[in-house]
């Protein structure tokens, strides 16, 4: 079940099942720079491309980290979080099964795994497994992030508020 309405969503929105596809977005050279300055891995299978072609990938590739939080910025995207988000709990379970090579286009997608009510009862946590598609829709990562999100009932809710 693809569902595309816009948010914020809060927990009483979420059930089982729903998948949520986000827009493309192109990884480029400039990403994987940017990446290596930001965080000082300057591992050469990502910024030395003569020795990059001699190895694995015959090319340089995108850090591991970079297509994770390109996922999260693609999701964000998505809007119906936004708003609802208070925190994420954790990664788990995240794989790398492919390379992101520079020009490749990833996408990505959340299913919700699960939903419940935290026992303050003010808030909630959303089980997902997001999936990063990159070239020809291959699986180049996947895993689940749990979101902490907030309820209807929360202070600041809009009231009249609706389930989806």
């Amino acid at each position: 079940m693809t569902t595309t309405v816009p948010g914020p969503w809060f927990l009483e929105d979420f059930a089982p099942g729903q998948v949520f596809t986000t827009q493309g977005r192109t990884v480029t050279e400039s990403d994987i720079v940017s990446f290596a300055a930001t965080t000082w891995d300057t591992n050469e299978v990502h910024t030395d491309s003569a020795r990059a072609a001699e190895g694995r990938f015959g090319e340089r590739i995108a850090h591991g980290l970079l297509g994770m939080s390109i996922a999260m910025g693609l999701v964000s995207r998505l809007g119906v979080f936004e708003g609802s988000s208070i925190a994420l709990l954790a990664v788990e379970e995240w794989r790398f099964l492919a390379p992101i090579r520079i020009g490749d286009t990833v996408r990505c997608q959340v299913e919700i795994l699960s939903t419940r009510r935290t026992s303050a009862g003010d808030a909630g946590v959303l089980d997902r497994r997001l999936t990063l598609f990159g070239a020809e829709e291959a699986v180049v990562q996947q895993g689940r992030i749990p979101l902490l999100v907030k309820t209807k009932t929360h202070p600041g809710a809009p009231s009249g508020s609706t389930t989806r």
